[in-house]
This record gives structure tokens, sequence and C-alpha cells, in this order.
């Protein structure tokens, strides 16, 4: 779904481009509340740990997109993220999540052009977050509040993000598209292929999410305030507690495991199963083949990157060129990813420190 330069033009990329830089700094300010948002009623111990964790999601992202799957013949999908991103630390987080994953894989593996990172953030990054953690929170309102709702609003949440993005690609490409391309069959196109990534996304989504919650519901943003199911056994048997009036709260731990099992699952996808996935073009590459798209298509500006199409320069074995480069880049999105947020965190502390120590702020 990574566009390259030269399929949007000029001015559309270049009105794209600042679109996602507004998105970005409202989600900055809307992140530093997700980041250590403990004042909120049934937040739970998990809220003020969330900063930590976002960099690792961003990780996990960049993992498991070079993970590339088949859905139809010569067709490949992967995960967009947002979603799971989303879910997992909150949406103006998750889009924080997803940029920081966009402007890596262009810098530094020449995936998804320069020039058009404002189209990509827009279509992967914003697109995903908003329509998936829209229909996510309306679905768990209607749902019961359980463990298990909030895995199947995941699904259905990231299944319907991803022809979403297609959609919205369709319509940047319907105004700045650089080729005369009938856009009734470049949306049918568009729209059927991801559908069936959608599936893909979904699955690893309500997987990802269900795993978590598993262990640790108090570290998903989306399954905050959940009450915790509590059971008393009577004559041998166990049988449902009456519910309190307010939220258990769940325990305060560290979340040092979790982070280190997502650090080790992340190194392995990328160093590892991503020699396995599949090579065949993903939805976009293939629609725009198809099409007649990529006619106008440019080289990328850093297509001579040391890390390059996922592989390190001068590396001549394959899976250890490839298991290399995904481990570089799961390491610099972590650290970058975690600087971030962290910045973001500690500007907030800042913000309510003044705040505290101003004549205003000052109590009587």
């Amino acid at each position: 779904m990574h566009a390259p330069d030269g399929f949007i033009d000029v001015p559309v990329s270049a009105a794209a481009g600042v679109l996602a830089a507004g998105a970005i700094a409202v989600s900055l300010r809307g992140a530093r509340r997700e980041l250590d948002d403990t004042a909120r009623p049934g937040a739970g111990a998990g809220a003020e740990r969330t900063a930590p964790l976002a960099g690792l999601v961003a990780a996990f992202i960049f993992a498991v997109q070079m993970l590339n799957f088949p859905v139809a013949a010569g067709t490949s999908g992967h995960l967009l993220g947002g979603a799971l991103a989303a879910i997992l630390v909150g949406p103006y987080t998750g889009v924080l999540c997803v940029s920081v994953v966009l402007l890596l894989q262009s810098v530094l593996f020449a995936d998804g052009g320069l020039t058009a990172l404002g189209v990509n953030i827009t279509t992967m990054a914003l697109t995903t977050t908003v329509v998936a953690y829209a229909l996510f929170r309306g679905l768990v309102k209607v749902l019961s509040r359980s463990r298990r709702s909030v895995t199947a609003a995941s699904f259905v949440a990231a299944l319907v993000s991803v022809p979403a993005s297609a959609v919205v690609f369709t319509l940047l490409y319907a105004v700045g598209g650089t080729t005369d391309v009938s856009i009734g069959k470049v949306a049918t196109a568009m729209v059927g292929v991801h559908v069936l990534i959608g599936l893909g996304e979904a699955a690893i989504t309500a997987l990802t999410v269900g795993a978590v919650i598993a262990v640790r519901p108090d570290l998903v943003h989306g399954a905050r305030g959940l009450r915790q199911k509590l059971q008393l056994r009577v004559n041998g048997e166990l049988v449902d507690a009456p519910e309190t009036a307010e939220p258990v709260p769940a325990p305060a731990r560290s979340p040092r495991r979790v982070w280190i099992a997502g650090l080790v699952t992340s190194l392995v996808l990328a160093g590892f199963v991503s020699f396995y996935a599949s090579a065949n073009p993903d939805g976009l590459e293939k629609v725009a083949a198809d099409h007649g798209i990529d006619k106008q298509a440019e080289e990328h500006a850093v297509a001579d990157s040391p890390l390059a199409d996922y592989g390190v320069k001068d590396v001549d074995d394959a899976r250890l060129s490839g298991g290399l480069a995904g481990v570089i880049g799961v390491g610099v999105t972590v650290v970058a990813g975690t600087g971030v947020f962290w910045a973001v965190r500690r500007r907030r502390t800042a913000d309510e420190q003044a705040e505290a120590t101003s004549p205003a702020g000052t109590s009587v």
C-alpha cells in the first residue's frame, strides 16, 4: 500500500502532506493525554505505562509489515497497522506509531516515496486509525463489555479500515493521478483486493489484541474500564460473583515482561519469518501494474540506501541480508518510537508543572 513517488501529482501530494502534518500535530497533543492518562475514571494502572509500550507497538507494526501474505493469484498483502495501534495505545498515539514506521521505511528502506509520504500517512496512518477506532468504539458500546467483545470489535474494525484506506487512495488518485486511467476500474480493483487484505489485517489485529488482553488487559487502551469477572467457589463449583459498582482495578504490575516478549517476537518475525513472506506484489502494486498507474512512477530518491528493499548492501546471502535488515529496522523503530513518545509524555509533564506554578493555577 506504500505509494511511490510519481503516482500522485505534486499539488495533491503537497496537499496530502499538509493534511498529514496537521494530523500529526493534533495527534501529538492528543497523545499527551493517552500516554499519561491516569486521572481518567476506569483508566486503570496500565494507563501510566503506555509510553514505554508505544515504541514497541511501532516496532511490532514494522516487523509484521515485512510479512506479506498471499491473498489472490499473484497478489499479496501486509498489515497496515492503524487499527492495531489505535486499540492498543489509543488513536492519537496510533497515528504517530504508524507515521514513525512509514517515515523510517521511506528514508531507510526506500519503501514509499519521499514526496508521497504525506499520501501514505493520510491513507495508511490517518484513515485506518480514525475509521478503525471510531468503528471499534461504536461496536464496544453495543456489545457486552467483555474481553471477547473487544477482540471481536478489533476484528471488524481492522477489516473495514483496509478498504477504507484503498478508497481514500482512489479519491486522491482521482484528483491528482498522473496517468489517464478509468477511476471506476481503479476503485473496483483497489477495494476488491483490499477487502481480501483486510481479512488478513483483521486476523492479525484480533489475535494480537486477544493475546495481550489475555495476559495484561490493563495495557490495552481499548479494553480499559472493562469489568473483571470475579468468581467464587461454592460447594466445589465456580460461580460468578455479583458485579461490583466500580470496575476492579488491574494490579499494578510492571509491563517489562510484555515489552520483552513483544520485542523478541518482533525481532524473530522481522529477522527470520520475513524470509518466508510472499514475494508477490502487494495490492496497490498489482493494481498499478494491471491498470497502468505505475507508468509515471519515479525511482526512489534513496534507492541506493544501504538498506534499500529490506536488504543489507554488500551482504550476498539473501536470508542473512533480509534478516539483518529486519533486525536493524526493528531496533531503529523501537528506539525512534520510544524517543518520540517519551518526549511527548515529558512535554505533558512539563506543561502540567508550568500550569501548577503559574499565578492562574495557584490555589487560594
